[in-house]
């Protein structure tokens, strides 16, 4: 079974006290990647995530407590590291779908680690990228 690749809002969400209902949709989907493995993220959704929990939270986390998340929550959902084919499929990415650098690292990063799905709000909901699909778990329906 292939895993999906969780983009940082998903992880953010979990500390971010203004929308209970995204917060509740992040700990299922947490929660379920790391209990049986169907979650992963890369080098960039760490570094991201711990930027946004130590400055820009209304209420930013303190250095031993992002060491928790990080030890608790980051590493064991980490898969890969940055290579210079990544690099290379993350700028291929950027000029064929005309994304963003940091999405398309995102998407780069997916794809190396072979998911299907990445989960995200900040990209089109339902788009195809090779053999993966997009799907924004926050989207009402």
């Amino acid at each position: 079974m292939s895993a999906d690749f969780l983009d940082t809002n998903v992880l953010v969400y979990l500390f971010d006290e203004t929308d209970a209902r995204k917060r509740t949709i992040a700990e299922r989907i947490v929660g379920e990647a790391l209990a049986e493995g169907t979650g992963c993220i890369g080098h960039q959704v760490i570094q991201e995530t711990l930027n946004v929990l130590t400055r820009k939270l209304a209420r930013p986390a303190d250095p031993d407590s992002a060491q928790r998340i990080l030890e608790a929550i980051l590493l064991p959902l980490w898969r890969g590291v940055p290579t210079a084919a990544l690099y290379r499929r993350g700028l291929t990415v950027q000029a064929r779908w005309k994304l963003s650098f940091h999405d398309a690292m995102i998407v780069a990063a997916a794809l190396e680690a072979g998911c299907t799905r990445l989960l995200s709000e900040d990209l089109q909901h339902g788009l195809r990228i090779d053999a993966m699909r997009v799907e924004n778990p926050f989207r009402r329906s």
